[in-house]
């Protein structure tokens, strides 16, 4: 059975307001319960089954729900923030109140975010394990060569704390005149400014940083910075495949390298 949930946190969940203005409301007879108007903040509600309107408008609360971002330079991936503007500042609709970022881009860093309360979900899409293609953008200071297209192929080391696994870096354009480059880079992790550190260990910096994709969510142009819109069920059903997909890659691959242990052990 659903856990029945208290109406003026029922309310507060879906985001339509605060819970001392939630409870005004209620305490005011502006909300129903299955057609009855209820004046207690504490009535119990059923989420699967019961309808609740707020001054004759119905309010559902989505056990789960999924946004793409399109983040902007400025705002911080964090679900709050006592000085700097936040992600989920950008996502004004009513929304649950327990949505944040999958993953971490830099303040600085421009492009793909998804904002959902999936939290399997997210575990699985950030998971190096699971080897889910994040697809960057980047402007970069130095010229790009296919020496560093090997050393990102070969797995490189970043640093004393970080060691990345192999990279697919793509050479877009050069320009010897300014001595700058614009690349494609594809990596299966999403350590701590990893993109920047990566390119720092090759004597090089970035000047532009954007995400382009993670796995097969794909940024939609039509977004503009600071846009956002409801994933549709298609990218959800493709989000939950490739990531289902990855695990049972990971378990079968598992199985063979135990057979292969067990032949060789005899």
């Amino acid at each position: 059975m659903k856990q029945l949930l208290r109406l003026d946190r029922y309310l507060s969940e879906t985001g339509i307001g605060t819970r001392s203005e939630i409870k005004i409301w209620i305490r005011k007879g502006l909300v129903a319960l299955n057609g009855g108007v209820v004046k207690s903040p504490e009535t119990k509600v059923n989420p699967d089954t019961d309808e609740v309107t707020v001054n004759g408008s119905p309010i559902r609360l989505e056990a789960l729900e999924y946004y793409m971002l399109n983040k902007p330079a400025g705002v911080v991936s964090a679900t709050e923030d006592c000085r700097e503007k936040t992600v989920l500042d950008l996502i004004t609709q009513p929304k649950r109140k327990d949505l944040f970022p999958v993953g971490r881009l830099d303040k600085d860093t421009e492009g793909l975010l998804l904002i959902t309360n999936d939290g399997p979900l997210a575990h699985s899409l950030l998971s190096p394990k699971k080897h889910v293609d994040k697809v960057y953008y980047a402007r970069i200071d130095g010229l790009v060569t296919e020496q560093e297209i090997r050393r990102f192929e070969e797995g490189l080391v970043v640093d004393s704390g970080l060691t990345a696994l192999p990279a697919r870096l793509e050479i877009l354009k050069t320009n010897a005149d300014t001595g700058t480059s614009e690349i494609r880079l594809t990596i299966h992790e999403g350590k701590f400014h990893q993109v920047k550190r990566m390119f720092e260990a090759v004597d090089r910096k970035v000047t532009y940083l954007k995400r382009l994709s993670m796995g097969p969510l794909v940024l939609d142009e039509i977004l503009r910075p600071g846009e956002f819109r409801k994933l549709t069920e298609s990218e959800i059903s493709a989000l939950q495949h490739v990531t289902a997909e990855k695990e049972q890659t990971k378990e079968e691959h598992e199985k063979g390298d135990f057979h292969e242990r067990k032949k060789t052990s005899f």
